[in-house]
């Protein structure tokens, strides 16, 4: 017998030491970590300069990611988001950024793409060259990895925005799905956001979440004003998500702007956009 209770304290002390030991994944980072993220000192400039119009402590509480978590950022761009998630989730999680593959020298292009309420715009003069997403990611995970932050690993994802998981995440393996301030794009883009809808559905694990932060339209507007003003519908843009099966979760503010009117890309007088960020679950 005291065989047996010496034996039966040792596991109990052994399973202690590991849950300790683990991921506390039952319960979101805290603000108070949040904040220790943002004020690390080998974010770049660029990034504290973006910080004063994203909110991002708003932003990541309103995420509430888990460390361990396995995470997507859809038109992950330039990585502000990417990393910010990287740096989130910690070291036990793995965090993918994805952006489509560049068109071909001769890709038509519509003459009036869904989205663009003025087809008839002249073209615009071709923007400098950026970096590529998979380039500018790989720039951030070894800034990071040289100031020895502990983060995520980063993966570039290079795939169509209708089929933007890899196989490996197809089916049922994600945690949570970002697409912030490009769902808009998507209409004068022509990508069949139903289709990418319904692949972020089938991703995610029940219980997953899917978000998205975009430009303010008008009520009524719809996509319409996509290639123009660059703005979307809230109402338009849940009805789209929903119909992949999502549930809608929640709404974050700390972005709203009532004094914006919405009918300019850029608000005049100038001020901040009305922009909005909604929480999708995966039933």
């Amino acid at each position: 017998m005291p065989r047996q209770k010496g034996l039966l304290r040792r596991t109990v002390m052994t399973t202690l030491a590991l849950a300790l030991a683990l991921p506390a994944t039952a319960q979101p980072i805290s603000s108070d970590q949040i904040a220790t993220i943002l004020a690390s000192p080998d974010r770049t400039a660029a990034d504290r300069t973006n910080d004063l119009r994203r909110k991002p402590q708003q932003m990541l509480e309103f995420f509430a990611l888990q460390p361990g978590l396995v995470a997507v950022d859809l038109s992950a761009a330039g990585g502000y988001t990417t990393e910010l998630v990287a740096r989130a989730i910690g070291p036990t999680g793995a965090v993918y950024g994805q952006s489509r593959p560049p068109p071909g020298a001769n890709a038509p292009r519509p003459a009036a793409a869904e989205g663009n309420s003025n087809p008839n715009l002249p073209t615009p003069a071709a923007p400098p060259r950026f970096r590529p997403s998979p380039e500018a990611l790989a720039e951030r995970a070894e800034r990071m990895k040289a100031a020895g932050v502990a983060v995520a690993p980063i993966t570039a994802v290079v795939r169509p925005f209708e089929d933007p998981f890899p196989p490996e995440l197809a089916e049922g393996r994600v945690d949570v799905v970002t697409l912030i301030f490009n769902y808009h794009d998507l209409g004068h883009m022509l990508v069949d956001r139903a289709a990418m809808n319904r692949a972020a559905f089938r991703a995610l694990k029940s219980g997953g979440t899917y978000i998205i932060a975009d430009h303010s339209g008008r009520p009524g507007t719809g996509i319409s004003e996509a290639g123009t003003l660059h703005r979307i519908e809230e109402a338009f843009l849940r009805q789209e998500v929903e119909a992949a099966g999502f549930r809608f979760a929640a709404e974050g503010n700390f972005l709203r702007n009532p004094a914006d009117p919405r009918d300019k890309n850029t608000p005049d007088p100038p001020m901040p956009k009305d922009e909005f960020v909604v929480k999708f679950v995966k039933p």
